[in-house]
């Protein structure tokens, strides 16, 4: 398993890393809620591991904004010392598929993971996304749109995923700059370039087009076979 831990205690953090390593798992480890959300938004992982009380942003909100900012799908263990009932029930609601409370064995923290991963093994947002006759594969990085293959740049690549992981609601131009670029987007529209470069590889042999612009906001990918509102055409920004 590929498994991002947002843990604040180090000690509990490296104990995790030490033994799940040693169990032949892959482990990225963050202490704050911040850049915990960054590697759930920018990389793909089979699950994670979320502590409740972190520096900058707490565990429920890295949660919110990793399902709705992002559309990430991974399975989320929530792993915290908050052992009430009414702090349980919080975190279902919110989302979690699962709650381990500390102090707790390593043992049953890999097994439940693994539990987890099995449940979601079929899920096609695991390997592979798809909107309308768009598919993009998540091991081969492949897409194919009516069973045409798309050629398309790494950056291109990136900016499909993060569409059509939230389609068919909308991607912020900030959102899209911070999945290619981080916390340092060039000063230059370099955005806008990228964009025309996918939209002549996705909608340039069609007649109908998936990507469209909401001015003053960001993009958003649409599926052809069913009918969504067009913002105006005098507002689409053209590649």
């Amino acid at each position: 398993m590929r498994i991002l831990l947002i843990e604040r205690d180090l000690k509990d953090a490296a104990q995790i890393l030490d033994y799940f390593e040693s169990r032949g798992h892959q482990l990225d480890v963050v202490a704050d809620g911040l850049a915990g959300l960054h590697l759930a938004a920018t990389n793909l992982y089979d699950a994670v591991v979320l502590d409740w009380l972190l520096p900058r942003m707490e565990g429920l909100e890295v949660l919110k904004r990793m399902r709705l900012d992002h559309g990430v799908p991974v399975p989320v263990l929530m792993l915290t010392a908050k052992d009430d009932l009414s702090d349980k029930i919080t975190a279902f609601r919110s989302g979690v598929d699962d709650y381990v409370t500390k102090p707790f064995d390593l043992t049953e923290l890999e097994v439940r993971l693994e539990a987890l991963v099995t449940r979601t093994e079929g899920r096609v947002t695991r390997r592979q996304l798809v909107v309308g006759d768009l598919t993009l594969d998540l091991r081969t990085l492949e897409a194919t749109r009516a069973g045409r293959r798309l050629h398309l740049y790494p950056a291109c690549r990136k900016l499909l995923e993060a569409l059509m992981r939230a389609s068919p609601a909308a991607v912020t131009r900030q959102q899209l700059e911070s999945r290619l670029w981080g916390d340092n987007p060039p000063d230059d529209d370099l955005l806008r370039s990228q964009m025309s470069s996918l939209r002549r590889a996705l909608d340039g042999p069609f007649d109908e087009k998936m990507i469209q612009t909401l001015p003053r906001f960001g993009y958003r990918l649409i599926s052809v076979s069913a009918p969504v509102h067009s913002p105006p055409a005098n507002g689409e920004e053209q590649p």
